[in-house]
């Protein structure tokens, strides 16, 4: 697989051109799954081609940064491993209990983070999502403080607004922002990425595929797991499942002449978007694994990108992307 870089100069981060994002393995999309079978898919995306592994203590909580030190402490060395840090965790509960971005909490954090990955350094240390109780001058000057002291490579924020990512690269450079982005949600595209290429930060979209939904395999019948977080967000609604699909059914028609699936065509537009954005798809199957990582060697033309945009742009999708609570966690 090819790669790309994230950031510049002193600050830049050289990762696959797709990561994988891992916290459907542990979290929020049901179950756990087994183990041994996610140990084998992390190995098996290796051996593709995939060097970046995207991951959060407040996944599980911290069971998918240990099910990731397990499985790649002996190939650490060929692995770019991004974490987050900016929950406060009842560690007895095992659950999220607001945010805590302060510098002694992320300072702990790192260590946690590090001894569950089996690591003396952790590549990409992002803030999970910005605590406005929490001046982010002090964030990254934290951050900084673990960079220099060899604990920390690269400062991440996530779903972070441009004020916010302004004031913290003046302090400590940032190398990549992680925001939800996706042929079903183009808000990025107003402000955030001409500041990103203004500031030369990278980006790294989340649920490029919509939490699953532009694969094609949900509709209005799909029936989620108790657990699964999609069951509190309104896009997923059945009425809402109902009407998305016409999103699906033109992508699917652009992709189908082409060979490829949905997905593979909502990724290839996201990498051709621009050379700095690095997609994380997740997933806990193998065939998935595969599909997503041929998109990788799609190569669209301006002009073919520019079609596909212009018919998803045709189709409304209906419903929020998020739950009134967790949106007012999502920084402005």
């Amino acid at each position: 697989m090819q790669t790309r870089t994230l950031g510049t100069g002193n600050y830049a981060l050289e990762v696959s051109a797709l990561g994988l994002g891992c916290m459907g393995m542990s979290f929020g999309y049901g179950p756990p799954r087994d183990k041994r079978e996610m140990i084998a898919l992390l190995h098996a995306a290796l051996e593709r081609g995939v060097t970046f592994f995207d991951t959060a203590e407040a996944y599980g909580p911290f069971t998918n940064e240990a099910l990731l030190g397990e499985a790649l402490a002996a190939v650490r060395e060929k692995v770019v491993i991004a974490t987050k840090f900016g929950f406060r965790i009842d560690a007895q509960a095992r659950r999220q209990g607001g945010l805590d971005s302060r510098p002694a909490h992320i300072r702990e954090v790192a260590e946690a983070s590090l001894r569950r990955l089996k690591c003396e350094t952790i590549d990409l240390f992002y803030q999970h999502r910005v605590d406005p109780d929490v001046p982010i001058e002090e964030v990254a000057g934290a951050v900084g403080e673990l960079i220099r002291a060899g604990k920390v490579r690269h400062f991440g924020l996530s779903e972070a607004g441009v004020s916010t990512l302004r004031r913290a690269h003046a302090v400590q450079p940032v190398t990549a922002l992680q925001s939800e982005y996706s042929l079903w949600w183009r808000e990025p595209e107003q402000e955030v990425l001409p500041a990103l290429e203004a500031l030369g930060i990278g980006f790294v979209p989340f649920s490029p595929l919509g939490r699953g939904f532009l694969t094609g395999k949900i509709d209005e019948h799909t029936a989620f797991d108790a657990t699964d977080f999609r069951n509190t967000v309104p896009r997923f609604a059945i009425e809402a499942r109902k009407a998305n699909k016409a999103l699906v059914d033109v992508l699917e028609a652009i992709a189908a002449p082409r060979g490829l699936t949905a997905a593979q065509l909502a990724l290839a537009w996201l990498l051709a978007k621009k050379p700095w954005i690095v997609p994380i798809p997740g997933t806990t199957r193998l065939a998935r694994l595969e599909e997503n990582i041929a998109a990788a060697g799609v190569a669209l033309s301006p002009a073919e990108a520019a079609q596909i945009e212009a018919a998803a742009a045709r189709i409304p999708v209906q419903g929020e992307r998020y739950s009134a609570e967790m949106s007012r966690m999502v920084d402005r």
